[in-house]
Order: C-alpha cells, then sequence, then structure tokens
C-alpha cells in the first residue's frame, strides 16, 4: 500500500530504518533506496526516479536518520488520503504561514508551527525534546509547508507535480518548493497521530541559503502565504522579525548588500504590505551593513 522513497547516505541508518519501518508501518510496503553516498544526484531527482518506480498508490519519502515510534503508522496515512480526497501532502511539522522573507518552512516572532516529532541533536551538545505544538487540538491541521524529513503524497499527485529538479539541484528547498506546488490545488497538512524520531537538526549554512535564495526567486509572487487567522500586526511583526534574522545571515555568509535590497524591493511586496515596515527594514539593512563594514561578492 505504501512505498517508502529514501535518498540514502549512510548503509547503516538505512538498515536501522528498514527495520524500524518493517515493524512499524502495519500495511504492506516497499522500500525504495538509492545509494546517494557520494551526493552525486540531487534529492528532487532521486525523489522523481523513485516515483517511477513504486509499486504502491501512497508515496512517503522520508530522511533515514529517523525512527517512528507509532505502530501502524500506514494504517494512519491510509485511512488520511482515503477519508479526504483534496488532501495533496502530509508530514509531522510545518507551518502554517511562509513569509516574504527567504526562511525556513516557518517565520520568526509569532508561532506558526505546527509540529510532533521528538528532535535530537548531532551537532549541537543538546537533549532530544519532544516537539509538540498543536494549538486546535486537531488530529491533522492544514499548513502552508512541511518540512522534509517526513512526508507522505500519493502517486497521482506525483504525476501532476514532480519534485523540481531542474531547479533545486542539491539537499534544500525542495520541500518547500513541493509543498507550495501541492498547495496550489490540494491540502498541504500537518498529522499529529505520528510520532517519529529524527537524529539530527537542520543545518542552516551558506549553501542552505542559496538554496532558499532560489526558492524565494521562484516563489517570490504567491508569498506569503497564509493558511492560519492572522492579524495584520502579526504578519508585520512575522515579516520584520524574519527579515532582520535573515540580514544577519546574510553578512555572516559574506553576501553582498545588493542581495538584501533585491529581496526587500522584489515587487514591492514590502512596501505594499507596510510603508513603514519597509522603511524600517531599509534602515536596518544600511545600519547593519555599515556595522558590519563588509561589502564582499557573492559567491556560489
Amino acid at each position: 500500500m505504501i512505498s517508502i522513497i529514501i535518498s540514502s547516505a549512510n548503509s547503516a541508518f538505512l538498515q536501522q530504518v528498514s527495520e524500524n519501518v518493517a515493524a512499524t508501518i502495519g500495511v504492506p510496503f516497499e522500500i525504495i533506496a538509492t545509494d546517494n553516498s557520494n551526493g552525486e544526484q540531487g534529492i528532487c531527482a532521486v525523489y522523481n526516479k523513485g516515483m517511477l518506480k513504486a509499486r504502491y498508490d501512497i508515496l512517503c519519502f522520508m530522511h533515514e536518520d529517523i525512527l517512528i515510534k507509532t505502530n501502524n503508522w500506514g494504517q494512519v496515512i491510509v485511512s488520511l488520503f482515503k477519508n479526504d480526497p483534496q488532501l495533496g501532502l502530509v508530514g509531522v511539522a510545518g507551518s502554517s504561514y511562509k513569509p516574504l522573507t527567504p526562511s525556513g518552512w516557518g517565520g520568526m516572532g509569532v508561532n506558526t508551527t505546527y509540529v510532533n516529532i521528538i528532535q535530537s541533536f548531532k551537532h549541537k551538545k543538546k537533549e532530544s525534546k519532544h516537539i509538540y505544538r498543536n494549538p486546535n487540538n486537531e488530529r491533522i491541521s492544514k499548513v502552508a509547508c512541511v518540512d522534509g524529513v517526513w512526508m507522505c503524497t500519493t502517486k497521482s499527485v506525483m504525476k501532476e507535480i514532480m519534485f523540481d529538479e531542474i531547479t533545486f539541484k542539491g539537499f534544500h528547498g525542495y520541500d518547500l518548493d513541493f509543498s507550495l506546488s501541492v498547495g496550489q490545488k490540494y491540502k498541504v497538512a500537518v498529522t499529529f497521530e505520528i510520532l517519529l524520531d529524527h537524529f539530527s537538526e537542520g543545518v542552516y549554512d551558506k549553501t542552505w541559503m542559496r538554496e532558499s535564495l532560489i526558492f524565494h526567486n521562484k516563489w517570490h509572487r504567491h508569498l506569503p502565504i497564509n493558511v492560519e487567522t492572522l492579524t495584520p500586526k502579526q504578519i508585520i511583526y512575522i515579516e520584520k522579525s524574519t527579515f532582520k534574522n535573515f540580514i544577519d545571515q546574510l553578512i555572516g555568509f559574506k553576501y553582498p548588500m545588493a542581495i538584501a535590497f533585491r529581496i526587500l524591493w522584489m515587487n514591492k511586496k514590502y512596501l505594499q504590505l507596510n510603508v513603514k515596515l519597509f522603511l524600517k527594514l531599509k534602515f536596518y539593512i544600511l545600519k547593519k551593513y555599515l556595522t558590519a563594514n563588509t561589502s564582499p561578492a557573492l559567491t556560489d
């Protein structure tokens, strides 16, 4: 019933998650794993090829550094898609608001996340923690986008909307892009009935920033995407907080000030949103770059 598609970089992790799936899924399944340990293929290309090999109608794209804690989780997924023909994509972590500003799957300032996941840490010395946010106490909540650590769709949806392997050739941005693509026609959601343990946190490095800028360039005419009832004040606060963090990241990665102003002026969305916000962000760019005393060239 479920085809599980994995881009594998670690054979030990792949063996572990394969055994975990077999013990917990509770429905017929297959695992289509591609050895991508050399990183030669982007994750979009791997996922598209995996879909073409899949025997089952439900497709589950997952990272291999996870363990699923919920027994019979496959039955949950089958039921979700069976009971809601408009459901196009489901994950275990996501956000109901995708900002104008380049960011992860959520913004900053106002919590718009919907999450049920145990987060462990590989790059930081922190103890694992169960992150759970279900403000409406629902089994499933509509969101704008989901995280790619684990996400399920159907073969019929994917025949319409493939992963964009032309634009996204690496390992970032694919989940946001696929979420927004699916969301143009179908419902994107987070389920709270499935719990998994993710062994590593995201790494927001210069490679991630480059892919984030590529994503923003593709989708800026559609952003922001809001599937929650947020007040204009809340939206302005999210964009202000997220943009300031974005500028700090640009400076840290030695991107030129021109990139910051290009994002601010793109489609004049910030100006249309709020003139006062636009002026404040313009001043923030100048202040931060002058303080940093840096104007390096953009490098790939």
